[in-house]
């Protein structure tokens, strides 16, 4: 009777979603920032009483500038983060050409205080210094990982492109909604985008969908509601 194989140990395969947190933050942000501030200012805008082709124009006049402002914004403060990062790695660098014992001390120091024997410690930390000194204490040491590095374009070009994504929603309403029914159909558009976001955004982090969607559609309809609440004031004082 022939043997039978033993079956093959099944790959355990993890899905962690740290990773995803950079890029859906930027995401999430721009295109939430692109349908509530768009589609807050055409609400607005309606209540005091203007007509489609002025509300269009201060939609697609809205998205512009929001799209630049959001990139600048994003590229200013990520350009300091890479700044700071490559500061630290210029001053490992020197410190690792001046004093290569002691930061091999310091390395095997912070495996001590993760849980290894000094002794183990000391061998990890002698083989990472031999393979990339610098890597290794970009990792260990200041936290500076290729997955998490700034990218201050990237984040520039990402959080525009999505602000304008979102401004999609209400420049759409404007264009098929009646011209007596824009300010409704944008609202309520508007809500229906932000709960997908809201949606989105708790799915990549591992979080409650619906809590995610109510927190979006809350601020979104504070948002829309103050603003045509003072455009319903001052287009009646006008």
């Amino acid at each position: 009777m022939a043997q039978r194989h033993p079956r093959a140990r099944r790959h355990h395969s993890e899905h962690h979603r740290s990773d995803r947190v950079g890029w859906m933050r930027a995401m999430v942000l721009g295109a939430n920032d692109g349908t509530i501030s768009v589609a807050s200012l055409v609400v607005g805008i309606a209540a005091a009483g203007a007509g489609r082709s002025e509300i269009l124009l201060s939609g697609v006049a809205a998205t512009v500038a929001g799209a630049l402002s959001m990139a600048a914004g994003e590229y200013v403060s990520v350009q300091s983060q890479a700044d700071t990062e490559q500061a630290d790695l210029a001053r490992e660098r020197t410190e690792l050409r001046e004093d290569p014992a002691g930061e091999l001390a310091e390395l095997t120091e912070i495996y001590v205080q993760r849980g290894l024997d000094r002794e183990l410690a000391l061998r990890v930390a002698t083989q990472l210094s031999q393979h990339d000194p610098l890597g290794a204490h970009a990792r260990d040491e200041l936290g500076l990982t290729e997955t998490l590095r700034a990218r201050p374009v990237q984040a520039a070009l990402s959080s525009a492109a999505s602000f304008i994504l979102g401004s999609l929603v209400p420049i759409l309403a404007i264009l098929l909604a009646p011209a007596a029914r824009i300010a409704a159909a944008t609202t309520l558009t508007a809500l229906l985008a932000l709960a997908g976001l809201g949606a989105l955004a708790a799915w990549a982090g591992g979080a409650p969908l619906r809590q995610g969607a109510l927190r979006m559609v809350v601020w979104g309809a504070l948002a829309m509601g103050l603003t045509a609440a003072v455009g319903r004031l001052f287009g009646t004082a006008v």
